[in-house]
């Protein structure tokens, strides 16, 4: 909270409307802000993290958009709330943010929020994504690393084979050993 308060008081030029949903404990004013018009990016930010710490699910689209974002501040805030927002539909969007190949420069906030919602969708999200990031040459080896330790630290038998070949990148080699250790082994 105090990063997100002190990059987005340097946005705002420390204005009294950024004093202002600070300070505020009303909800509906801080959702009223996700949806008038003409608002800056950072009020709508820090309305969405406020509401979405807060468990109300009116932050979930406008939280999404900033995990999608190109600024990985606002990505890592947004996962931060998502994980704590309780909605059902995070696991799948954050799954939808994390196999898009169109948007792979910005998918490590979600392999990383996959990873602590622990849902369905995480650990096949998670190994498609790394599939896709084993290819000769692939420029998204934060990604790949993060995909690795992810299913290292979900343990799923599903993740072995992706892991196994995960051994054979030398950026990523240590991190599937320790993976791989995490794995229950086959009876």
């Amino acid at each position: 909270m105090r990063s997100l308060t002190e990059r987005l008081r340097q946005e705002s030029r420390g204005t009294s409307a950024y004093e202002r949903l600070l300070a505020t404990e009303d909800p509906d004013e801080l959702a009223d802000v996700l949806t008038a018009a003409a608002q800056p990016l950072w009020a709508r930010e820090l309305a969405a993290f406020r509401l979405g710490v807060a468990g109300d699910r009116r932050a979930f689209e406008s939280l999404v958009l900033l995990l999608n974002h190109r600024d990985p501040p606002r990505c890592a805030s947004a996962a931060h709330a998502l994980a704590r927002l309780g909605d059902p539909r995070t696991a799948r969007a954050a799954a939808a943010l994390a196999t898009n190949e169109l948007r792979v420069a910005y998918a490590l906030h979600p392999v990383r929020l996959l990873v602590v919602l622990r849902a369905p969708e995480s650990v096949p999200a998670l190994i498609t994504t790394l599939e896709r990031r084993l290819r000769p040459h692939d420029p998204y080896r934060r990604v790949a690393l993060a995909c690795v330790e992810g299913l290292g630290t979900l343990g799923d038998v599903r993740a072995r084979r992706v892991l196994n070949e995960a051994l054979a990148h030398p950026t990523l080699a240590e991190a599937a050993v320790h993976a791989l250790t995490r794995i229950p082994r086959p009876r």
